[in-house]
């Protein structure tokens, strides 16, 4: 019933934004996109008909609905299945917890139900894990290895799981270049979600924020996007920082340093928008801003024709503003300003410019309009995959207290949308993960990791508790969430992608590549971003992003020399040289294994993975300069960042968690087996090209079903060790 009538209001709501709202902007302007200025009109007349057909076509749908749901649910042994998704929960600091009685809540689950830790994935990273996840499938089949992977054309760093192009014709008038058609806008992940099957058989589901998502698919439910949707600029999320003193760095890596000057107690200046691609050489979208300083260190912020009050350390709420691109065409975002100081000099942060759920310039969920339903009930709220900005804090320009603002503001309106969708949605499928818990071990584990490069003075800090506070938040939310989940009707599973560790030191693989013959440079390459130091016509091997390490071969990459039949062969020699690397300085063991990915993953992706993957042992990961392919001249360096915890690790060092309100029979639980659970507590048969398979789950007495209904008693993981695909 509930989900029924979510699904009228939906339809209500879509007409009316499809009449109220006739500037919504249906493509987005920014780096290798487009705006999709010629078809407006066309969009318009094509969505005011299609929500008057959807208006007299409902009762038809949902008549068939209804007897296909009837169907669904028939065959179902549970009405409701929520996933309560805690990314990167660590089961030891977890256990601890518990142990000392501090989380009651996950207590109560794992006594009346049960409490395991779960298997992650190869690279255990949250991309990785949350496709794993989705789609119960192993790497080599969901075509995800790492945030980053690179161009075959030019070796540059590129986004895995999104590409984001501009329309492919345009008409010239005058000084305007207005495209025909939309962007193209292409998830790069494949697989089918298992919300999607469930969509097939009837199963309505709510899918809230879990990673690589965008863009939204259509299926039968309604979704939020998370990790990869871009701000407003394009990009992974570019925050700016506006200051009176003339020294310090232009940019910084994931923001920028815009030196402004205040003439009579007024700063005058503008936020950076989008790429103006209707304008022959248009560059940058402007949106100007006044800052009135008065005599008390407060101050105003004119934008927009609106005046907000600005008052240091406090962030404002959510502030709507609009880059004007010529045309009539107004595009919309939303973002928070900072004021750092007044005095002796002007400091001002702002948040990177997130899409505005109210009118979004891309597609941030499925149906398009559920964002806005989100926005209409919450207000305005985060949309930017990477809300929380860790290179803020990476920079010093945050401080932890402005940090742990945007994390705790990302989870309580996480949590307002999570408890609409348990609300609304009685039978069928709720899914919502929170940020919190990877945000804030990221940036906080330094101050729980006396042996941190980072740690010295830690222990007198305000915030040195940060992490044991999350946990406690959590425990607080777990317990908010069982509250509205009855136990007879309604399965739920607390879970984490991946556990955490320190991340003391990062290893610069390019340079034991150069060292061991591998790589070589340009007389001038040294410590140039992006591989431009690299001489391909002498270079076998290359590292670039977290995961591993790419071979340049011929007929794949550009410049490739190594011959692909001896590749293979080359792959097992540099896997048996980096397996068990040590850290001579620090007398320990730094790579625990190194995987051959062509043997690893099995799949029609596996050659698109770096061909070699990399398990680091615990306190290691990829320095800083080897993830943007930056050679430096040493192997090992200090991480000195507030970025002190990761888990870009060997992934029996990074288990997740897994409790659950029922009983779980499978000794060894994996990520990937989540998905096929669902489907088989709905009722649906598991598809052959999954890898997961559905766990041993008792029904709300306790008994366990016999195996032929689709379960089946997941005992050991003998696959998974032959495989090394999908986690242990």
């Amino acid at each position: 019933m509930h989900d029924r009538r979510l699904a009228r209001r939906t339809i209500v709501l879509a007409l009316f934004c499809t009449l109220m709202w006739q500037d919504y902007a249906h493509a987005y302007i920014g780096p290798g996109a487009g705006f999709a200025v010629g078809t407006t009109l066309f969009a318009f007349f094509m969505a005011f008909f299609s929500g008057l057909a959807a208006i007299f076509l409902w009762p038809i749908r949902w008549f068939f609905r209804f007897l296909r749901g009837r169907r669904a649910h028939a065959r179902a042994r549970v009405k409701r299945f929520v996933i309560l998704g805690l990314d990167g929960m660590e089961p030891t600091l977890a256990e601890k917890y518990l142990a000392e009685g501090k989380m009651p809540n996950l207590a109560r689950l794992k006594e009346k139900g049960s409490y395991l830790r779960l298997g992650t994935t190869l690279p255990p990273l949250s991309p990785v894990a949350w496709s794993t996840f989705l789609t119960g499938c192993n790497p080599g089949k969901h075509n995800i290895f790492d945030f980053l992977t690179r161009s075959k054309r030019n070796y540059l760093p590129a986004l895995s799981s999104v590409s984001i192009r501009g329309a492919s014709r345009s008409w010239k008038v005058g000084p305007y270049r207005i495209p025909v058609g939309k962007p193209d806008i292409r998830l790069l992940r494949r697989g089918k979600p298992f919300w999607n099957v469930l969509g097939e058989h009837g199963i309505f589901s709510n899918i809230i924020r879990v990673p690589i998502t965008f863009p939204p698919e259509r299926f039968r439910g309604a979704l939020l996007s998370a990790m990869c949707v871009p701000d407003l600029r394009g990009s992974q999320g570019t925050f700016s920082y506006y200051t009176t003193r003339a020294e310090g760095e232009d940019d910084y890596i994931g923001g920028e340093r815009i030196h402004v000057k205040c003439k009579d107690s007024v700063i005058r200046s503008h936020l950076v928008g989008p790429e103006n691609d209707i304008r022959r050489n248009g560059g940058p979208m402007r949106c100007p801003f006044e800052i009135i300083i008065g005599d008390d260190g407060e101050a105003i912020l004119k934008i927009n024709g609106q005046t907000h009050s600005l008052e240091k350390g406090r962030y404002t709420p959510w502030i709507r503003v609009e880059f004007k691109a010529g045309l009539g065409i107004k595009i919309r975002g939303i973002c928070e300003f900072l004021l750092l100081a007044t005095e002796p000099e002007f400091e001002l942060y702002v948040t990177p410019i997130h899409i505005d759920p109210d009118k979004p310039a891309l597609p941030v969920s499925y149906p398009s309009v559920y964002c806005t339903y989100l926005s209409k009930m919450l207000g305005s709220y985060a949309t930017l995959g990477l809300a929380e900005d860790t290179w803020g804090l990476n920079a010093g320009i945050l401080d932890d207290d402005g940090f742990l603002h945007q994390c705790l503001e990302a989870d309580t309106e996480r949590e307002k949308m999570f408890l609409d969708a348990l609300d609304k949605v009685r039978r069928g499928l709720c899914v919502c993960v929170f940020d919190g818990t990877d945000r804030i071990q990221h940036m906080f584990w330094r101050y729980i990791d006396p042996q941190h490069p980072a740690h010295d003075g830690q222990s007198q800090q305000q915030h040195r508790d940060a992490i044991g506070e999350l946990y406690l938040r959590m425990d607080e939310l777990v317990g908010r969430t069982m509250q509205t989940c009855d136990d007879q009707d309604t399965v739920l599973m607390v879970i984490s992608d991946h556990g955490f560790n320190s991340f003391r030191r990062g290893i610069d693989l390019n340079f034991w590549l150069e060292q061991n013959g591998y790589l070589r440079l340009k007389p001038d390459g040294r410590d140039k971003k992006y591989l431009a130091g690299v001489d391909w016509s002498q270079t076998k091997a290359y590292c670039l992003g977290l995961a591993g390490i790419w071979l340049n071969v011929q007929g794949r990459e550009a410049e490739g020399i190594v011959d692909p039949k001896q590749a293979d062969g080359l792959r097992d020699e540099l896997c048996e040289k980096l397996t068990g690397l040590r850290d001579e300085e620090k007398e320990t063991q730094a790579i625990s294994r190194a995987f051959n990915a062509h043997k690893t993953y099995h799949g029609p992706y596996r050659t698109e993975a770096p061909d070699i993957i990399i398990g680091y042992n615990t306190g290691y990961r990829a320095s800083w300069e080897a993830a943007i392919g930056q050679p430096t001249g040493e192997l090992f360096h200090d991480n000195t960042k507030a970025w002190s915890g990761d888990h870009c690790i060997d992934p029996k060092l990074v288990p997740g968690v897994l409790f659950c309100n029922r009983k779980i029979k499978t000794a060894k639980p994996r990520l990937m087996d989540l998905g096929p659970t669902a489907l088989a507590m709905f009722g649906v048969e598991v598809p052959s090209h999954m890898d997961g398979k559905p766990l041993a789950v008792a029904d709300a007495d306790g008994s366990f079903p016999s195996t032929g209904d689709g379960l089946r008693e997941q005992t050991d993981t003998s696959g998974v060790e032959k495989r090394e695909a999908v986690g242990v």
